[in-house]
C-alpha cells in the first residue's frame, strides 16, 4: 500500500508538469516506520519523483523544510501521540500546509487504478538521498523567529520528548540557547514511543521537574506537534492554559490577529476568560485541521487544542511543540515564573471518558442519540456534553463540563453506560 501510495503521489505531481519533482520524508521512531519509508520510497522514485529521507523529525520540522526546498510535497510517516503498533501519514504541499481534502482524494483515486504504466524508465528514475542537517535546519529555522540576544541561561528545563520524533531536536535546542537541560523519554527503541511518557502521560514531567527542581517542564507527543507544559510548582500546564497566556500576550503586544480559534473540546473556563479579555473566540471541530481551517477563514492567527496542539499562525502552518514552547520562554525571560504566566483562568470541570467500539458509527443509533438527547436536557443551563468519534482510534469519547461535579458525573456515565 506504501508503495502504491507513492507511486500515485509521484504520477499525480508529475501530471503538474513543473520541471522537477521532489518529495520530501520523515518519521517518527516507530519500528514500523523503518519497513514503510523504503515502500514509499520506492514508489516515489518509481515514478520518477526525487526523494530526500530525514530520518526522525518533528512534524512541523518537515513542513517548514518542505517550503523552504521548495519541495512538491512533505510526507511524515507517524501517528502522533498514538501507541508503536499504529501508524499513518501526514501529508503537506510545497507551502508547508497540510495537502487539502481535494488533492488528498485525486492522489487516493489513482492508488486503486492501474498505474503501472506510469513507472519510469530505468534511465528516469527518481533519485533518493539522505539529508543529514535535517535537525540543525530544523532549529535554525526556529531560532530565527527570536533575537539574537534570546537565550535561556540560568534555567532548568525538564523535556520529555516521548522517545518520539523530537528525542534529537528537543534537548539540542535547548542547550544551544544555554538552558540547563535534564532530558526524559530520548531513548526510542521503536517500541516506547508514547509509552508511559510524552503529552499523554504528564505525570511524568510533573515528578521530574519536581525532583529536579526546574523551573520548566516540556513535554511533547510522538511527532512533537504537541505540547503540555509543567511549571515550578508541578502543575500541569495544558493546552488551553498555554493558549490563554499566549492570546492575552499577543493582544498586549499588538501581535494577535482577529482572535483565537479553539475546539469543541476547549474548556468552557478558556471562553469565559477570552470574553472578558474582549478577544473573538471561535469553537472548530476537534483536529488540527478544522482549526486551520477555521484560522484561515477568519484570518486569526492563533488557535489550538486541550491535547496542546497549538498553532502559531506568526511563526507555522501546523502545530509545534518545540516553537510553543520557545515563545512561551521568550515570555518568560527575564525572570516571570511559569505560574504566574500560565494562571489565567480557573477552569470548568471536566469530565472524559473514551470507550472502545468495534463500530464507531455506534453514536448514529437511535437509542444512543435519544440517550444523548436526555442528557443534554438533563445538563442544560448547569454545563455542557459532547459525545465525538475519535479521529484516530476505534474509540468514542464523552466529554462534559460542569460545576456541579455531581450532576456532571451522573450525565456522562449515563452516555458510557449505554455506549458500553
Amino acid at each position: 500500500m506504501f508503495f502504491k501510495f507513492g507511486l500515485a503521489s509521484g504520477t499525480y505531481f508529475k501530471s503538474q508538469k513543473k520541471k522537477k519533482q521532489i518529495a520530501i520524508i520523515a518519521k517518527d521512531t516507530r519500528l514500523s516506520g523503518y519497513t514503510l519509508e523504503p515502500a514509499l520510497v520506492s514508489g516515489l522514485a518509481s515514478s520518477g519523483m526525487h526523494v530526500y529521507t530525514l530520518g526522525p523529525l518533528p512534524t512541523n520540522g518537515l513542513a517548514m523544510l518542505t517550503k523552504v526546498m521548495k519541495a512538491n510535497m512533505g510526507i511524515m510517516i507517524t501517528a502522533s501521540h498514538n501507541p508503536h503498533h499504529d501508524n499513518g501519514l501526514k501529508l503537506f504541499g510545497p507551502d508547508g500546509m497540510k495537502l487539502s481534502d481535494k488533492i488528498e482524494k485525486k492522489i487516493e483515486s489513482l492508488i486503486d487504478k492501474k498505474i503501472s504504466k506510469n513507472l519510469s524508465r530505468p534511465d528516469k528514475l527518481g533519485r533518493v538521498k539522505r539529508l543529514e542537517t535535517g535537525t540543525k535546519d530544523y532549529i535554525k529555522i526556529l531560532k530565527k523567529n527570536f533575537s539574537k540576544e534570546f537565550n535561556l541561561r540560568g534555567l532548568r528545563i525538564v523535556i520529555d520528548c516521548a522517545n518520539g520524533a523530537g528525542y534529537k531536536a528537543g534537548p539540542e535546542l535547548l542547550k544551544s540557547l544555554g538552558a540547563k537541560v535534564i532530558s526524559i523519554g530520548i531513548n526510542p527503541n521503536g517500541l516506547n514511543i508514547n509509552k508511559n511518557c510524552g503529552s499523554t502521560f504528564p505525570e511524568k514531567i510533573r515528578s521530574a521537574v519536581k525532583k529536579h527542581k526546574a523551573h520548566i517542564g516540556i513535554s511533547l507527543d510522538g511527532d512533537a506537534d504537541r505540547i503540555i507544559m509543567c511549571d515550578e510548582q508541578s502543575n500541569i500546564i495544558d493546552g488551553d492554559q498555554i493558549i490563554a497566556a499566549l492570546a492575552k500576550r499577543w493582544k498586549n503586544k499588538k501581535m494577535l490577529k482577529g482572535g483565537v480559534v479553539g475546539t469543541l473540546m476547549s474548556n468552557y473556563g478558556l471562553e469565559k476568560f477570552f470574553k472578558t479579555e474582549g478577544i473573538k473566540f471561535i469553537r472548530a471541530n476537534v483536529g488540527d485541521r478544522y482549526v486551520k481551517e477555521k484560522m484561515q477563514k477568519y484570518k486569526f492567527n492563533l488557535g489550538g487544542e486541550q491535547s496542546g496542539h497549538i498553532i502559531l499562525g506568526k511563526f507555522a502552518t501546523t502545530g509545534d511543540g518545540l516553537l510553543v514552547a520557545l515563545e512561551s520562554l521568550f515570555a518568560l525571560r527575564k525572570g516571570k515564573k511559569a505560574s504566574e504566566f500560565f494562571k489565567k483562568f480557573k477552569k470548568t470541570p471536566q469530565l472524559l471518558k473514551s470507550i472502545d467500539v468495534k463500530d464507531k458509527g455506534i453514536i448514529n443509533k437511535r437509542e444512543i442519540k435519544h440517550t444523548i438527547k436526555l442528557v443534554e436536557k438533563l445538563i442544560k443551563g448547569h454545563g455542557r456534553i459532547l459525545v465525538r468519534k475519535s479521529g484516530t482510534e476505534s474509540k468514542i469519547r464523552v466529554m462534559g463540563e460542569s460545576d456541579n461535579k455531581t450532576l456532571l458525573s451522573k450525565c456522562v456515565n449515563i452516555i458510557v453506560r449505554k455506549i458500553k
